[in-house]
């Protein structure tokens, strides 16, 4: 299954802060990786009165250039779509600066309980100690002065995550459920395939015309764009029924054949990747183990399950 049609194509403007739709800046933090692509993207709301969604990482130089790009204006609210170091930390010291209340859908928690035995793996890249002013529910709307932003709850990624639309713009700010340049890390138990494609489900439902990332560029198209990010999973889907038809058991033999063309130091998160699936999968009665899923267990189709 081929991929989305994938842009990377970006200019992150470390330090400065960039015009990306009418009322909408977008400032860059310089913490680029793998996971990160050049970096995590505040968004600053508004004009005289402000929110920004997303403050970022524990970053000195990003925090000095929020605090030079708000300078003048009143920042009201703190958005957080999830509870990720390169997402959340940051909102600390706006805050303390600032005043401004914080909004979440609410502290970092796993998408399901540990099993016995089960190291959470992206348990350091989790903030913890984040916990909203306003914990936010579906649907719920909170304005300033010129703007509003109106809750999107799209667990997946994380259990705590949220998407934010902007009122009266046909403009959802997606965090990291929907980017431009890659698809979304989904990581169990932090992370669940099911509510992944829930949330995908939902979005591909609305009507906006532009998708603001927490990572790279906007998604200009997003109806053909959520479409086609459905299709590929899906397309992974049938890839890892198709390595246990064709007699792999372990996630590491299906990794090898389904990621042949991936970075090998990649293959451990696309591993968890997998592992979502198959977590999704035996939920639904189509594959089966001889216990609970994990990266160590073996599989194989379960009787009555898709041959």
């Amino acid at each position: 299954m081929d991929s989305p049609a994938f842009d990377l194509a970006f200019e992150p403007a470390y330090g400065r802060a960039v015009p990306v739709a009418p009322g909408v800046q977008r400032l860059t933090a310089n913490n680029p990786g793998p996971f990160t692509f050049f970096g995590t993207n505040s968004y600053i709301v508004g004009s005289s009165s402000v929110a920004v969604i997303d403050p970022g990482p524990e970053d000195e130089a990003h925090y000095q250039a929020l605090m030079a790009a708000l300078a003048g204006r009143e920042l009201t609210h703190i958005f957080v779509s999830h509870t990720h170091r390169d997402h959340s930390p940051l909102a600390r010291r706006l805050q303390a600066a600032t005043g401004a209340a914080t909004v979440g859908q609410g502290p970092h928690r796993p998408a399901r309980p540990l099993r016995a035995g089960e190291i959470n793996p992206f348990s350091e890249s989790s903030d913890l100690s984040f916990v909203p002013d306003l914990a936010i529910g579906d649907g719920e709307t909170i304005a300033g002065d010129g703007w509003a932003l109106t809750s999107v709850l799209t667990p997946g990624h994380t259990a705590n995550h949220a998407a934010f639309a902007l009122d009266g713009g046909d403009t959802l700010f997606s965090g990291d459920h929907v980017m431009a340049w890659s698809t979304s890390i989904v990581a169990p138990p932090d992370g669940s395939m099911a509510d992944y494609m829930a949330s995908l489900e939902r979005l591909i439902t609305r009507e906006d015309r532009l998708l603001l990332p927490g990572h790279g560029g906007p998604v200009t198209e997003p109806g053909s764009f959520l479409r086609a990010l459905k299709a590929h999973r899906l397309g992974r889907e049938q890839a890892v029924l198709s390595r246990i038809r064709a007699g792999d058991r372990r996630i590491s033999e299906m990794v090898k054949a389904i990621y042949r063309d991936t970075d090998p130091k990649l293959h451990g998160a696309a591993a968890l990747s997998v592992l979502a699936h198959i977590e999704d999968l035996m939920e639904r009665g189509e594959i089966a183990a001889d216990g609970p899923p994990s990266l160590a267990a073996a599989y194989r189709l379960a009787p009555g399950g898709r041959d």
